[in-house]
């Protein structure tokens, strides 16, 4: 007789800190997403109280609480976005001035916003006509969200926003925008950085700069 399939479960943020951040649970099949958390918030009670606000993920997309689990995945829970703004991917031109709206309110003294544009000239030299992203998006759309739990954990006063645009980007229009509010310019600024830094470290993204003669591609920030 088979026994019970193994399932990988990663949690972020205050999920993380209530529970542990990769753990590998038994489970009788069949099972669901829904299974996966009850079995871990049975391990770790504490998280009961978020469950209706938390968002699952499996093997790096988006999942229903009902859909099917099997031996070997891994399922992730993604804790709330509190006070953000848009977060994802775009496949049209960024609206700056929307996303700083969404973001700042009334007690908001800083705003801190960074703009990455495409440019004519690449790192050693070459004329460049256009530039290209392709991401994984189930994926980029579910380390987004966690770069945004991650920074409002780090600093809870601020709010994030986030549009990574993919396709193709014209030069000198915004391939990504990062707006940041918080009560005082210094957490605005630090989490701003920690957003970028973490963009280009953990987003799969990827760039092509297109040439007079020819194409290459690169990992954004490179």
């Amino acid at each position: 007789m088979a026994g019970p399939m193994r399932v990988t479960v990663r949690t972020f943020a205050i999920l993380r800190e209530l529970s542990a951040d990769r753990a590998t649970l038994a489970l009788a099949e069949p099972a669901t997403v829904a299974d996966v958390w009850a079995a871990l918030e049975a391990a770790h009670p504490d998280l009961a109280p978020h469950r209706e606000f938390v968002r699952a993920a499996r093997n790096g997309a988006y999942a229903a609480w009902d859909e099917a689990v099997a031996d070997g995945d891994e399922v992730a829970f993604l804790p709330p976005v509190s006070g953000g703004g848009p977060t994802g991917l775009t496949d049209g031109p960024i609206d700056v001035p929307s996303l700083e709206t969404a973001v700042a309110g009334t007690g908001h003294g800083a705003l801190v916003t960074f703009v990455g544009r495409a440019r004519d000239v690449s790192d050693d030299g070459r004329r460049v006509v256009e530039l290209e992203y392709e991401a994984y998006p189930e994926m980029a759309e579910a380390v987004l969200a966690e770069i945004v739990a991650e920074t409002s954990t780090r600093w809870p006063d601020v709010a994030v926003a986030i549009l990574h645009r993919v396709g193709v980007v014209p030069i000198g229009e915004a391939a990504v925008a990062i707006v940041v509010a918080a009560p005082h310019r210094s957490n605005a600024y630090e989490a701003n950085r920690f957003v970028i830094e973490a963009i280009k470290e953990r987003l799969p993204i990827w760039k092509r700069e297109r040439f007079e003669d020819g194409s290459e591609w690169k990992r954004p920030g490179a």
